[in-house]
């Protein structure tokens, strides 16, 4: 069975399934609707397939569709990192690696990794994102990043997975908050009150969220910062609760007066996790990158605790 794809193709499948619609799909990939017709047309004819359900509603995927969507986007996730890549090294960079991450380690672990990595190689630019667990393990197994670090319970699929560090989310107040001599408190208990929280771009304001929403009740986000510390110092003055990982809590604890509370979610409790599409298929450079990794999670492991003199609120 001969069967000839190209990059139009690709791009208009792709584009036919995110607008649900075959019109908005030509119009996405700067073709008329007859063309795109004839070429959805061609590629069912080439392969043997219904890749589309037509309606009056619109298109719907067919499962070969899906199947074919699925692997366009791939390639196409593919042909953007070549072409990245090919810019850099016209620039004289010759090495780049894509990292996603969710808010905890791009804020707090990986600054002194990576500047122990690019020290060590000058000559590689490293593309760093923030991003959901959820959204991480879609991005690396669609080759749109090459290395991901994701926490909780997430499904890596047919993923290279490595233990990384943990995810420890803990609940920080002011002295004269309500919930200050608390040991321990159910997240859906600190609702009633007003939250300082991150920008909502940040994965970990995404990722409370979600726990929000499967208790039916919002966040009362009184102030959104854009980092840790600004978020402890408007704790601090009384402008509301947050949820920062403990680690970032409890540096700032140490030079602002605010109170760390545990959290009884089973959920605020995280494993982190290093995460590649296949280790033998990257390049030296981003193996080295993961190496350097697993090695700063090690050594996180063989410390854990010695940064504990900011007591738990009792």
């Amino acid at each position: 069975m001969a069967m000839h794809f190209d990059l139009v193709d690709l791009r208009l499948m792709v584009h036919v399934a995110d607008a649900n619609s075959m019109t908005r799909g030509a119009e996405l990939s700067f073709i008329s609707l007859p063309a795109a017709s004839t070429r959805i047309k061609n590629l069912e004819e080439s392969m043997g397939v219904k890749l589309l359900y037509r309606t009056s509603q619109g298109v719907t995927l067919t499962l070969p569709g899906q199947a074919f969507v699925q692997h366009a986007r791939t390639v196409l996730g593919q042909i953007e990192h070549l072409r990245g890549d090919m810019q850099e090294y016209a620039r004289g960079i010759k090495g780049h690696v894509r990292v996603f991450a969710n808010t905890t380690a791009l804020g707090e672990f990986l600054p002194p990794v990576l500047r122990t990595y690019l020290r060590k190689h000058p000559d590689v630019d490293i593309d760093l994102r923030e991003r959901l667990s959820n959204d991480i393990i879609r991005a690396v197994g669609e080759g749109q990043t090459d290395i991901g670090i994701v926490a909780g319970q997430v499904r890596t699929e047919s993923l290279v997975s490595m233990p990384y560090r943990r995810d420890h989310l803990i609940l920080v107040v002011n002295p004269e908050h309500p919930l200050a001599k608390r040991k321990s408190v159910a997240f859906g208990d600190t609702l009633d009150f007003d939250y300082v929280g991150l920008h909502e771009s940040s994965a970990i304001h995404a990722f409370l969220r979600q726990h929000s929403d499967l208790l039916h009740r919002p966040i009362k986000q009184r102030i959104q910062v854009g980092n840790f510390e600004a978020a402890c110092r408007m704790i601090e003055a009384g402008v509301g609760i947050g949820i920062l990982p403990e680690s970032a809590a409890r540096r700032h604890a140490k030079i602002m007066d605010i109170r760390i509370i545990q959290l009884s979610d089973e959920w605020s409790n995280r494993e982190m996790q290093i995460v590649v599409r296949n280790l033998e298929s990257l390049p030296s450079f981003a193996r080295e990158l993961v190496e350097l990794l697993v090695e700063d999670g090690t050594a996180a492991d063989d410390a854990d605790g010695a940064d504990s003199d900011i007591p738990i609120s009792n």
